[in-house]
């Protein structure tokens, strides 16, 4: 499916990327769910890449909360820019480290969970109409929305497959 251009495509292509990507991690044993990923990515096993999910979930929650009361989020994250990402997601990948695979994939549940609400919440034209709010500058918040669900379970799906292939087997 092409990137969503209105709510019903938003929700499916969410719900269907969030489907894949469980499906695929729960089509491994939880000792192969635990392994760590090839030497290489910053990402290093699959708590890893969902806690990144959640965490940017959380982002996103904080955004779409400060900014819906009119005030002006820090996007990203405070501290930091579209250009420190890297930084940040390192520090991401830090706070989530000492947490088990099942902790993560419950609050990345709950999360997904959380922001798939806002979405439905909202008509097509609150989610897709460009500088329709203050707090999401020149886009749409379907944008960030699109960010933070079907783009990113695509891009979990395929680094996790990817760190798979060059295992062979987990």
């Amino acid at each position: 499916m092409a990137r969503p251009k209105i709510k019903k495509d938003l929700l499916e292509l969410s719900t269907e990327n969030f489907k894949k990507l469980n499906g695929y991690i729960a089509s491994f044993s939880q000792e192969e769910q635990e392994k760590d990923f090839p030497e290489g990515t910053m990402n290093r096993n699959i708590r890893d890449v969902l806690g990144h999910l959640h965490h940017w979930h959380l982002m996103f929650l904080d955004w779409y909360t400060v900014g819906m009361k009119g005030e002006k989020p820090d996007i990203p994250a405070k501290g930091y820019n579209w250009r420190t990402i890297p930084a940040l997601n390192r520090e991401i990948r830090e706070k989530y480290s000492t947490l088990h695979l099942n902790e993560i994939k419950s609050r990345f549940d709950a999360t997904h969970a959380e922001v798939m609400k806002i979405v439905d919440s909202h008509t097509n034209e609150e989610l897709f109409e460009r500088k329709r709010y203050g707090w999401t500058g020149n886009n749409a918040v379907g944008a960030y929305l699109i960010g933070v669900l079907s783009s990113h379970y695509d891009w979990a799906y395929k680094l996790i497959r990817k760190a798979k292939s060059k295992m062979g087997s987990f």
